[in-house]
């Protein structure tokens, strides 16, 4: 996701450097026309807005604070922006790092997985200071359609939570859709867009439906990472005292998964909890 928004930045004219922990995966964007960093404080020194995108909060934790970390460069006067799934209260120390240090923060997580991000059509949720957001925000709107302010510094992350929950529900729904349709006899192509005609009609289903029925289980968005995003989401409602059992639910069935050991497929491998191989039952049935 993050090499598809340094494109579109590219594209646009802007001069970006890069680093990511695996050089190699820099490669096409180095050709393309961005410069190579050796650490993170080296982006920041060469950089007026930073952004970062990385997998767990620990990895955030990581480009900021480490040694060679994005606090450890030239960051006064300077905007950080972070765009991964993490928790809004590492949101809000990393806000108030920046403000100790002369900078500024957003925390601006995205929704939209691989395609949106590849066809420049990311929802963007941000969270910090509001003049940070304006500032920013036609850099957005070079990756973004849907861009949204949601409020003080960690708000943005309560909204991609918000955001999370809502998929755990239409990823089961659209699951068991497709498990309960294959067991009935119907054809599945068929049940998808007539579902998806109706008042069920959502991003899941019209996504990654059709995926699963060319058995398509790369990862758009991995398992693993929404184990994670829903584990955040679930703490952060302990911590306001409201419960989600829906959420939990669904939360303890990609824990499955992950733990069968397809924590690398996409969040659509959910439907291997029934369809083992991937395929349909009444597949499997046709081939013996």
């Amino acid at each position: 996701m993050g090499a598809a928004i340094v494109k579109h930045l590219l594209k646009a004219g802007f001069s970006v450097n890069v680093y990511n922990r695996t050089k190699a995966k820099t490669e096409g964007l180095q050709k393309a026309g961005a410069v190579w960093q050796e650490t993170p404080k080296q982006v920041v020194d060469q950089s007026d807005v930073i952004f970062s995108m990385v997998g767990y909060p620990a990895d955030v934790e990581e480009i900021y604070y480490g040694e060679q970390g994005i606090f450890s460069g030239e960051i006064k006067n300077k905007i950080v922006v972070d765009m991964t799934t993490s928790t809004p209260t590492l949101a809000e120390k990393i806000y108030h790092s920046a403000k100790e240090l002369g900078a500024d923060s957003l925390d601006a997580p995205v929704s939209g997985g691989d395609l949106g991000a590849k066809n420049g059509t990311l929802t963007i949720m941000a969270g910090g200071g509001v003049s940070a957001y304006e500032k920013i925000y036609p850099i957005f709107e070079v990756f973004g359609k849907t861009i949204n302010y949601q409020g003080t510094a960690g708000k943005g992350q309560h909204a991609k939570m918000a955001n999370q929950i809502m998929i755990a529900g239409t990823m089961t729904g659209m699951t068991e859709l497709l498990v309960y349709a294959d067991a009935a006899g119907l054809e599945l192509e068929k049940i998808i867009e007539t579902v998806g005609g109706g008042s069920a009609a959502n991003w899941s289903l019209a996504n990654y439906a059709p995926r699963i029925l060319k058995e398509d289980y790369s990862p758009g968005f991995f398992v693993k990472h929404f184990v994670k995003d829903l584990k955040i989401a679930l703490d952060e409602a302990e911590k306001m005292k409201i419960l989600l059992p829906a959420t939990e639910k669904a939360k303890e069935l990609y824990q499955k998964l992950a733990d069968k050991g397809w924590e690398n497929d996409g969040t659509q491998s959910l439907i291997k909890l029934w369809w083992a191989d991937g395929k349909p039952i009444s597949t499997e049935k046709d081939e013996i």
